[in-house]
């Protein structure tokens, strides 16, 4: 028997290069991270990190306040710089707990590192007051925030430092900004990472557009050098240990590799950022945000984590509040809907109780992709699967 099922969809969890991703129409202009101040280039969001805490002057004996809730990835550059995270407590909507951060500043305490979820401003002029008051550095972590406004004023743009992961934002293999409006960046020197890099990052992000049906004719063009290319590099692989071409966190790895401090983006990379309109992807994104939110919004079992999306905002997903997030997730992941569970496990010392919120968050929310990638049949076709889920 012949099944008369649709096939599943194959939709990009992360932006992939198509031919409108070049397109620079938007009816409002939102600026980027690298519009609040002088900006390096580099592989990767934890390796800004690094590089922010180095100018900061962090090092063994000190203590830098983080978030209870975060990404695994912001450790190991603390680590690294031989200092001690100190968790901090948010409150049950995401947001910084300023007494309790207030509470854990204490005389070895060097650096505030702040988080905006999602692409959602956390208060940060009034963490930004406590850092002056106690005579501390505060370092705007905008992974989730590299397009957007606040305040009249572009993301990142009040902390000493401010970090950012393009790759969130951007159809590209990696990619990470280090900026400050404060400091100069003179003492952060950056140089190439070999031809073999620039070939990868141009080939993946190709690559990765062309196994989502986007690029067609760019597919055809291309087919034999890919070919070899994959050839070439199964040889390789076969002779021995493959030389590593990229940062392991272009491949969602959450490990810290030192080596990749001194090396800039890929001039691919590097180009894309200039070429693709930060408005056009901001409007994409509201507008994917609010079509899920529409849809969404009501549905038994679920509600979404913001109760509105503020002007100025540029998420980076669509993040839902699970009555039953495990049960969820396995439906939807076994259906194949792209689907994000940021900090779980809770890494370190943040899973022995430092903040039950920040806990109760990451195990609650579940995210949905609003890329500006995304197609129209692709979000009914993950609205639908989650309705289907949340069925009885």
């Amino acid at each position: 028997m012949v099944s008369t099922q649709a096939p599943r969809p194959l939709v990009p969890l992360a932006p992939i290069l198509s031919a409108a991703s070049f397109r620079r129409a938007a009816p409002v202009r939102l600026p980027s991270l690298l519009d609040a101040g002088p900006a390096r280039l580099v592989t990767s969001g934890r390796i800004a990190i690094a590089l922010a805490l180095r100018e900061m002057g962090v090092g063994p004996g000190h203590e830098v306040l983080v978030p209870a809730w975060h990404s695994p990835s912001m450790l190991p550059p603390v680590l690294w710089r031989g200092a001690v995270p100190v968790f901090y407590r948010l409150r049950a909507d995401a947001t910084i707990d300023l007494e309790d951060l207030a509470a854990r500043i204490g005389p070895a305490t060097r650096a505030v590192m702040l988080t905006h979820y999602f692409g959602f401003m956390q208060p940060v002029e009034q963490v930004r007051a406590l850092c002056d008051a106690h005579g501390l550095q505060l370092l705007e972590d905008c992974a989730h925030a590299f397009i957007g406004r606040y305040r009249g004023r572009p993301v990142g743009a009040v902390g000493d430092y401010a970090i950012g992961s393009s790759m969130k934002f951007f159809p590209i293999h990696e990619g990470g900004a280090l900026v400050s409006g404060r400091h100069a960046l003179d003492r952060v020197k950056l140089h190439g990472a070999g031809a073999g890099f620039e070939a990868k990052s141009a080939l993946d992000a190709l690559e990765k557009g062309f196994a989502y049906g986007r690029l067609p004719a760019a597919r055809a063009a291309l087919w034999l050098p890919l070919r070899l290319k994959g050839a070439l590099w199964k040889l390789v692989k076969r002779r021995g240990a493959a030389p590593a071409l990229a940062p392991s966190s272009s491949d969602s790895s959450f490990d810290f590799d030192p080596a990749w401090l001194d090396k800039r983006s890929s001039l691919f990379s590097r180009a894309m950022l200039r070429l693709m309109s930060p408005s056009r992807i901001a409007a994409l994104r509201r507008a994917n945000y609010l079509r899920l939110d529409a849809a969404l919004r009501g549905l038994p079992g679920i509600r979404p984590l913001f109760p509105a999306l503020p002007d100025g905002v540029c998420p980076w997903v669509y993040p839902l509040l699970a009555d039953d997030p495990e049960r969820l997730f396995a439906r939807i992941d076994a259906a194949g809907v792209p689907v994000t569970r940021f900090g779980l496990p809770l890494p370190g010392s943040a899973a022995d109780g430092a903040c039950a919120n920040s806990a109760w968050l990451a195990r609650h929310v579940l995210s949905f992709p609003c890329h500006q990638e995304l197609r129209e049949a692709e979000l009914d076709w993950i609205v639908g699967q989650i309705a289907k889920a949340l069925q009885a």
